[in-house]
């Protein structure tokens, strides 16, 4: 199985389980992930419930809880951490709405402004053929996230690192399920 960790943070954020689409000049991997139920499962064991005195839907499952496989398996959470990049007025938006349980949305600056501080920190950990493709294509995938940006959601690894990789995820037109974006050249294969 292969795994793909996060090149500036160490965190795992995918592998080999989840199929991958290159997009962007192979800048960006588009995963589709899916809602799934976890919890505790009803099982049926033939018995009759109501000739053994019991309700008739005691199928109902308290436990059960609906999450995203990715966002589920390799622990990424919500990033509510780049409020930094805005000055003060992004600070007190960032905090209202962690506490209404909202994710707080990118504008058009703050995030070339991370990717920005994302592109520094990343070539200088690219071997040097894949730091100019990093640096020929990175603006059209940069463009892409931009044309998208209002409807994306952040997350970062399991580690929380400011200077770590965001996932992206968004909803294609229709979809019922999440579809998340990955930058190619910020992850790391490991074999397990």
């Amino acid at each position: 199985m292969l795994v793909y960790q996060d090149l500036l943070a160490g965190d795992e954020l995918l592998s080999d389980s989840f199929p991958y689409k290159e997009i962007e000049n192979g800048m960006l991997w588009e995963v589709e992930g899916k809602w799934v139920v976890q919890g505790a499962i009803d099982v049926d064991i033939g018995a009759n419930p109501s000739a053994e005195g019991g309700e008739e839907d005691e199928g109902v499952d308290d436990q059960a809880v609906k999450v995203v496989d990715i966002v589920d398996t390799f622990r990424l959470q919500t990033n509510h951490r780049w409020w930094w990049l805005g000055g003060k007025e992004s600070l007190f938006r960032a905090f209202a709405s962690i506490r209404s349980q909202e994710q707080p949305a990118f504008d058009k600056k703050q995030f070339v402004t991370y990717m920005k501080r994302y592109i520094k920190l990343l070539t200088l950990k690219l071997e040097p053929e894949a730091q100019e493709a990093f640096k020929t294509h990175i603006e059209g995938a940069t463009r892409f996230l931009l044309s998208k940006l209002k409807d994306l959601q952040f997350f970062v690894g399991e580690s929380m690192h400011d200077d770590g990789s965001l996932v992206f995820a968004y909803y294609k037109e229709g979809a019922t399920d999440p579809t998340f974006l990955y930058f190619a050249h910020g992850l790391k294969e490991v074999e397990c």
